[in-house]
């Protein structure tokens, strides 16, 4: 006689009535609306933590591209000063640093503080004198003037501001400021302040607050006058054409200087803001992936229910010749497809809002009648969403990593039963 007769039919795994009995066990019916209750609460605790993760990570590197991309547009990605004696050689000092290998633009700089005052109001600005051609290469404020021209800008002893501080001083282009600096002319009774009238020829806008609000352009040669300098400049800025490769621009630039000089790079002069701004980001990746594993602990709870409700069609299927692992494919299918289908909506959700995050802040804001995002508080006037291919990428793998491993537990329990016990789950 066969002896095959008797063994129990082999089938290929994940074969079709596999997938079949795993979809009847997602559509709970009416007595086990509990068990349905939970999956769904999975599935929803799945989709908003991978939605959430994508979001917050992408306006978080939003926001870090946007604060890079401003600063580095106004303030150098080297900053050379001198040593041993003032910068009156600038001219001669800039030329050659300009010429060096990966350089874009040297630009020798005063700077100085003051109060900028109108009949209006007043204000502390940092005052920048640069010459006319640098500040033309600077994009940031060259492509984004708002109101008046910076033609003959070296010619006159017009000043360059801020659209907010514009707004502050209630100013526009052609309207006259007065800048107000504490170290101004030495007489017998001591320093005096110096006051100057200088008429608005420009007002630009970069999108980041805090230089809109502060920063005030002059005309090199008049910052030189105004602040009792020798002839020499405060430093020379340097702009690469790879911030991320400033350690290569070192040497040569030392080189080109050809004169003791101390280099400060944007790392080094943004390193606190950067460094807190990364911490923030890594925190906020691992409170939000605990919403993720806390839907994923979901998964198991409603699995092992799900297990002990199905108790005797568990003994049926042994009973009729399924293996082992059939069983535990079943619930495997089962508890995978709400972390996938969970995850897969999740992340189409978490696509379309960072898409389209700035018309809803703006919807919220008019829903709500509150500012959301103050640029004030942000430094930015929008909110930024940048998505970085694998963050999300990898946000997506470790949210079905883990809908994966929670199903393993209940699925291995479950075929683990065999008829006889199976019945006692009843």
């Amino acid at each position: 006689m066969d002896e095959t007769v008797n063994e129990p039919l082999r089938t290929k795994p994940f074969a079709a009535f596999e997938w079949m009995l795993s979809g009847r066990y997602l559509r709970a019916r009416r007595k086990e609306g509990f068990i349905s209750v939970i999956a769904g609460f999975s599935f929803l605790g799945i989709m908003l933590g991978v939605a959430t993760l994508i979001i917050v990570m992408a306006v978080m590197n939003g926001f870090r591209t946007e604060l890079l991309s401003k600063i580095l547009g106004l303030n150098g990605h080297l900053l050379v000063q001198p040593l041993e004696s003032p910068l009156t050689d600038w001219k001669d000092v800039a030329d050659r640093i300009s010429q060096a290998s990966g350089i874009r633009l040297a630009a020798p700089v005063v700077d100085g503080q003051a109060l900028a005052s109108s009949p209006y109001n007043a204000a502390g600005v940092f005052v920048r004198g640069i010459r006319a051609n640098d500040l033309n290469n600077l994009t940031s404020i060259a492509k984004n003037i708002k109101q008046g021209t910076l033609e003959g800008f070296d010619e006159g002893q017009g000043v360059a501001i801020g659209r907010r501080l514009a707004d502050q001083l209630s100013l526009h282009a052609g309207d006259s400021v007065t800048l107000v600096a504490p170290r101004g002319a030495v007489t017998p009774m001591g320093t005096t302040p110096r006051i100057k009238p200088y008429k608005v020829v420009a007002v630009f806008e970069i999108g980041m607050s805090e230089y809109d609000s502060t920063f005030v352009f002059m005309p090199l040669a008049e910052a030189q006058a105004y602040f009792n300098r020798a002839n020499d400049v405060t430093a020379i800025e340097v702009y690469t054409d790879n911030p991320d490769k400033i350690d290569e621009y070192r040497k040569s630039v030392t080189e080109a200087a050809g004169r003791p000089v101390f280099l400060v790079d944007w790392r080094q002069r943004n390193s606190t803001f950067f460094n807190a701004l990364q911490v923030e980001r890594n925190v906020m990746f691992l409170i939000l992936t605990l919403i993720v594993l806390v839907a994923a602990l979901n998964i198991v709870s409603g699995l092992i229910m799900l297990v002990k409700d199905k108790g005797s069609d568990i003994a049926i299927l042994r009973t009729m010749g399924a293996s082992q692992g059939s069983i535990m494919r079943i619930f495997l299918i089962t508890g995978a497809a709400i972390g996938v289908v969970g995850t897969l909506t999740g992340f189409v959700v978490g696509l379309v809002i960072c898409l389209n995050i700035e018309s809803i802040r703006e919807f919220l804001s008019w829903l709500t009648s509150t500012e959301l995002f103050s640029p004030e508080l942000y430094f930015l006037s929008k909110l930024p969403a940048e998505i970085d291919f694998r963050e999300t990428s990898a946000v997506v793998i470790m949210a079905l990593t883990l809908s994966f491993l929670a199903t393993l537990y209940p699925s291995w329990r479950a075929a683990r039963l065999d008829p006889v016990e199976a019945l006692r789950y009843e």
